[in-house]
């Protein structure tokens, strides 16, 4: 079409050439001219404005697309925000659960460490210690030694009662083997002495001797026992547990003491 159009310019062109130089042509023929050439002219607008519109349209639908394309994009990065968000928050909380999870750890490592000394000093206090009395060294649980200190204090602060109680529940407690025994005997002998039990005294006292007969203490048991004799009036007896003392120990305080009321007695 584009190219008719052309032609018809070309031959009104021509036919107005020809005109201008000759003049020949008659009235109909120019009519017929001027009627074609206002058909190529009409053709030639048409196919313009056809042209326009269909350029207009192309441009539109470019236009439409790269609209529909750039929503797309903006819906697709409005996307990749979204989800980058949701990862930066998933990240931050991941995080602060990590940190929670390292402060419980440190806590927990921090407890167990105390419990583990606490573990370590009741260990501790629950093994056996030596102990150094009378002249024996002996192992001993912390807390019987604790239990004969305190029953030796209460006996040292003049409450021989209770010394009596104190000393006869150590013995129960620990029976025949605690390193203490001879050392109890003889305290527990003492303090019924002191409240002038002396049968039961004398009982004890002659228990140290038997079980430790190689105890410091046998030499005042032994002098312990004739002075209860003597507060029983049992002065044979007394005589007799002297004799046997300065005898056996004679080197003793004991034995010294034995001698010289031996002297008396006489």
């Amino acid at each position: 079409m584009l190219r008719k159009c052309t032609y018809c310019l070309v031959f009104a062109g021509a036919f107005w050439s020809g005109f201008a130089h000759a003049g020949l042509f008659e009235d109909d023929e120019a009519r017929l001219a001027i009627k074609d050439l206002r058909v190529a002219t009409g053709e030639l607008r048409a196919q313009l404005e056809t042209n326009r519109k269909l350029s207009e349209q192309g441009l539109l639908d470019e236009s439409r697309r790269a609209s529909e394309e750039n929503s797309l994009l903006r819906k697709g990065l409005l996307d990749s925000q979204n989800q980058l968000e949701l990862l930066r928050a998933e990240v931050a909380k991941l995080r602060g659960q990590f940190e929670v999870l390292a402060r419980d750890l440190a806590e927990a490592q921090r407890r167990l460490k105390d419990d583990q000394q606490l573990v370590d000093e009741r260990l501790r206090k629950l093994e056996p210690i030596k102990v150094s009395l009378d002249g024996k060294d002996f192992l001993a649980e912390p807390l019987e030694k604790r239990d004969f200190d305190s029953a030796l204090a209460i006996f040292r602060k003049g409450e021989f009662d209770r010394a009596q109680a104190a000393f006869v529940d150590f013995l129960n407690r620990y029976g025949a083997n605690t390193g203490y025994r001879a050392s109890a005997l003889f305290w527990l002998g003492n303090a019924q002495y002191a409240v002038k039990d002396y049968k039961d005294a004398i009982t004890n006292f002659r228990l140290l001797i038997s079980a430790s007969p190689d105890h410091m203490r046998v030499p005042e048991s032994m002098l312990a026992i004739s002075n209860c004799q003597l507060e029983m009036k049992d002065a044979k007896a007394a005589r007799k547990s002297l004799e046997e003392l300065a005898k056996a120990f004679p080197a003793s305080e004991a034995g010294q003491a034995a001698k010289e009321r031996l002297s008396r007695m006489k």
